[in-house]
């Protein structure tokens, strides 16, 4: 026969909860690099082929782009700490995103943001992790289980870019395929490329930055994934890397 007997279930509730000013960007698969599926290879560039299905784990993005405000706020952090930047970093404004810093100057703001949250840093000078990234211009070890900032990696970023739309030049679902300046700050170049309703610089910011969130966000709740500045990414470009 069958015995029966109650067996006390312990378990514990964890809440994870996204930090203000960053969005959730899902668990799950995605297929990334040039839409072939859907548009001409000629679109693309050698490097965003052949497509290919990633999986990629649940991460925290910020919302908007680094601002200058907040680039500064940190690097004010300096006082006493050691970190030393190759760039200070420049802005039209407080609001506009921080630009002409290098790659290098990004992942040493990154640990010292983490320092300034309480956070474990993410980047150092050894393979075992005990010198925090602060100094040079030096490839950095990754400590992935880290849990302070860091530069997502280009699988991370197209996934986050795309907002869960999947097949689309751009990160928006309602403008079949289509872009203008209503949709971004961008260099318009509408006489080469049919898909572009507009042509020159921005007529708002004439060919500058301009503030973060001036756009709609994409599906993830993320601002300026098309237009504006450029963003950094922790991979390494490789031409060959898909293939």
């Amino acid at each position: 026969g069958v015995v029966t007997c109650p067996v006390p279930m312990c378990y514990r509730v964890v809440a994870t909860v996204t930090p203000p000013n960053m969005a959730l960007i899902p668990e799950g698969s995605f297929v990334m690099g040039n839409a072939t599926n859907v548009f001409a290879a000629s679109e693309g560039i050698d490097g965003e082929l052949p497509q290919h299905t990633v999986v990629v784990s649940a991460f925290d993005m910020d919302k908007y782009e680094v601002t200058k405000a907040l680039w500064d706020e940190v690097t004010a952090y300096n006082g006493g700490n050691g970190y030393e930047y190759s760039n200070p970093g420049s802005g039209n404004d407080a609001n506009h995103p921080v630009d002409t810093v290098n790659w290098f100057d990004v992942v040493k703001w990154c640990n010292a943001r983490s320092q300034c949250n309480g956070l474990t840093p993410v980047y150092y000078t050894d393979e075992g992790f005990t010198t925090v990234y602060k100094t040079d211009e030096i490839i950095p070890f990754a400590n992935w289980a880290a849990n302070g900032f860091r530069l997502p990696t280009e699988a991370e970023w197209e996934k986050a870019a795309r907002g869960g739309v999947a097949d689309t030049r751009f990160p928006w679902a309602d403008y079949t395929n289509r872009t203008s300046h209503a949709k971004a700050n961008y260099y318009g170049d509408s006489g080469t490329f049919s898909y572009d309703l507009s042509s020159g610089p921005h007529p708002t910011y004439g060919g500058s930055a301009s503030p973060v969130g001036s756009f709609a966000p994409n599906g993830y709740g993320l601002y300026d994934m098309a237009g504006n500045v450029g963003e950094w990414c922790w991979d390494r470009y490789d031409i060959s890397y898909y293939s």
